[in-house]
């Protein structure tokens, strides 16, 4: 049986963002891997967690989707605090990566190579109010031609550092201004069966 973590990174604001959004969409995501043949754990940041706990949901995880709201151009501050926790627990459990890969005696091997997480993968579900046509085109001045996934960068570095394959990132786009719930279900149900 395959294992997966979907760890749900919602922030709550008042009069801004309840979570609905994030929370149907992490269980979407929960029901299409069960449906795969997926046994689930689920981490919401909000409700608290065990950080030791969270090392063990990341090692026994095959696949690992991060479900979010994105709160200016990043994740809310919680996630940034529970990467730097349960990420740095891994670290010093020497589970997660056995340095940056460089060496005293050989410091010219690749940085970044030193992982332990080989064989897992890592996938970004995001819900903000950007619209699609924001990204991937050098004509739009804020992302100049970035996409998504380039965007998002620093966060799924954390997981390639560890040696965890990187997914293409979902999208729900527009969120507040033009919402497509719908057919972003839709989307993500597709997504998940051509990334898995």
């Amino acid at each position: 049986m395959k294992h997966a973590l979907i760890i749900n990174a919602h922030q709550f604001y008042e009069g801004m963002s309840s979570g609905k959004l994030n929370h149907s969409m992490a269980d979407i995501i929960k029901t299409e891997l069960q449906n795969r043949d997926y046994q689930v754990r689920q981490t919401q940041i909000e409700q608290g967690y065990d950080i030791n706990a969270e090392v063990q949901n990341h090692l026994c995880a095959d696949l690992i989707i991060l479900q979010s709201p994105v709160y200016w151009f990043g994740m809310p501050w919680i996630y940034k605090k529970y990467v730097d926790e349960v990420f740095t627990a891994g670290m010093m459990q020497q589970g997660f990566l056995d340095g940056d890969g460089r060496t005293r005696e050989d410091p010219s091997k690749q940085y970044g190579s030193g992982g332990k997480m080989q064989g897992k993968k890592y996938m970004l579900s995001l819900t903000w109010n950007a619209p699609a046509a924001a990204f991937g085109d050098t004509a739009q001045s804020l992302f100049e031609g970035k996409t998504v996934d380039d965007v998002f960068v620093a966060n799924t570095a954390n997981y390639k550092f560890c040696g965890v394959d990187v997914l293409p990132a979902f999208s729900c786009h527009d969120v507040l201004k033009q919402p497509d719930i719908e057919n972003d279900i839709a989307r993500l149900r597709a997504h998940l069966a051509n990334a898995i």
